[in-house]
């Protein structure tokens, strides 16, 4: 397994300055033969993205996606507007490989970028289908993105309990994705630069394996990145790696004044 390593940044902003620092990693898991999984932590997006689709199809996907939007991220012009377009991009790469891949390919895309167009520097999370954003805040675990998933929809039609949904056997599948029969405009979300946030975003790999309190168990017993990402993933391949894991865990520092989370 490649080591895990912490990667630091510090961006000036008005009154002061934020200190980020944040480690990624990814695996193919244990019953999975290629990973499909894609990572991209670049300031100032850190995304991941889970492909599907058969023979290489879903690792063209989630690396088309991760690549266009790496360039956008090399530009320093990262927002809804360029993430989109990026993604556009991404499709279009997918459809050029209709030897691999086929109707059912795709890939999630979640995660979350600093905007520092304003005086008020914002985090907005941005999601398609099934990965997520957690954030640890006041020594408790939110799930901010919404899943895009067969299952949620359920959940909130309440037709389901988050329970039941555990082990339902349309869990896999999701209702939204980057792909040659999906759209390309995330869900977005819009948070205050807190001190001591943190954010985990991760593919369905690592929710497979660990519970939000295990996740919240992890955060609250490394404070280095690189830690918690490395012990989250050795639990999640203890409890089985049923599938592809990526986890990207990005701490916040703030220096100066800092808005309240009241």
């Amino acid at each position: 397994m490649t080591e895990t390593t912490t990667s630091t940044r510090t961006v000036p902003i008005a009154g002061g300055a934020l200190e980020l620092s944040w480690a990624e990693a990814t695996h193919t898991g244990r019953r999975r033969e290629i990973n499909q999984d894609a990572v991209l932590a670049a300031y100032p997006l850190f995304v991941v993205a889970d492909g599907m689709g058969g023979h290489v199809g879903g690792e063209i996907a989630s690396s088309s996606a991760i690549e266009r939007l790496r360039a956008v991220t090399a530009k320093g012009d990262v927002g809804p507007a360029t993430i989109e377009k990026a993604l556009a991009r991404a499709v279009n790469d997918i459809g050029a490989h209709p030897e691999a891949t086929d109707e059912g390919t795709g890939t999630t895309v979640t995660g979350v970028f600093l905007d520092t167009d304003d005086d008020e520097p914002t985090w907005v999370t941005l999601n398609i289908g099934d990965s997520r954003v957690y954030l640890f805040r006041d020594g408790a675990l939110a799930q901010i993105t919404t899943d895009h998933s067969v299952v949620q929809e359920l959940i909130a039609a309440g037709r389901l309990s988050p329970e039941e949904a555990e082990n339902h056997p349309y869990g896999n599948v999701i209702t939204r994705a980057v792909g040659p029969t999906d759209g390309v405009e995330p869900d977005y979300v819009r948070l205050d630069v807190v001190d001591g946030d943190r954010f985990v975003v991760c593919s369905d790999g690592l929710t497979k394996e660990l519970t939000d309190y295990g996740i919240l168990h992890f955060l609250l017993q490394n404070a280095d990145p690189a830690d918690a990402v490395d012990a989250m993933l050795e639990a999640s391949l203890e409890n089985g790696g049923r599938d592809n894991i990526s986890i990207i865990v990005l701490d916040v520092a703030r220096r100066g004044s800092s808005p309240t989370t009241d």
